[in-house]
């Protein structure tokens, strides 16, 4: 049995959930952002995984993906940001956030040194339109809610500029009118229930 209530469902949008251990305010240094950034980028790109809306917090990020192989990608994401991220910290002599992830590393992880990433990424499936636009509105007011900004499109580490035809960061793969959801929405044979 799994160690987590959430399971990837096929190929489908996913909300996603990403967060630094202890909830350690890393994101909010732009170099560390940009690892993230450039990490997506490259994924998105080479076509391994789908971005359809992205948040990135001081200390976490959301994200609507899909991708053939999900949780691979984003495992392999998870590992290669973590060790960017150690890697410049330890070249900025960061000891105060080293020390702290050395610290907050759950006991069992015995090959390696510091843990960046709580484990997990909680993927919701996404099965409908009004899921998604639920999701849509959650990631891009995030920054609102918790008092950054005033208006979504203020917060630049977001796909909301993108979903109002502007320029983002990053490049998304839209959901909406342009590309239907395919979502399965009816009941599977055999689980009626």
């Amino acid at each position: 049995m799994g160690r987590s209530r959430y399971q990837v469902l096929g190929t489908q949008p996913h909300f996603l959930t990403c967060t630094i251990v202890n909830w350690i305010p890393l994101f909010s240094q732009v170099e560390i952002a940009q690892i993230i950034l450039d990490s997506l980028k490259f994924l998105h790109q080479r076509q391994r995984l789908t971005l359809h809306a992205y948040v990135i917090m001081e200390n976490h990020l959301h994200l609507i993906a899909s991708a053939a192989t999900l949780s691979k990608e984003i495992c392999n994401f998870k590992s290669f940001t973590a060790r960017s991220i150690i890697d410049l910290l330890k070249k900025d002599n960061n000891n105060y956030i080293l020390n702290q992830l050395e610290f907050y590393k759950l006991k069992h992880k015995h090959d390696q040194e510091y843990q960046l990433w709580q484990e997990g990424f909680h993927p919701e499936a996404i099965l409908n339109e009004a899921m998604f636009r639920q999701k849509l509105d959650y990631i891009h007011n995030n920054p609102v809610k918790r008092g950054y900004v005033d208006e979504p499109a203020h917060w630049r580490y977001s796909s909301y500029r993108n979903y109002m035809g502007e320029e983002g960061l990053l490049e998304v793969a839209m959901l909406g009118e342009a590309e239907p959801l395919l979502m399965h929405s009816q009941a599977q044979p055999g689980n009626e229930g």
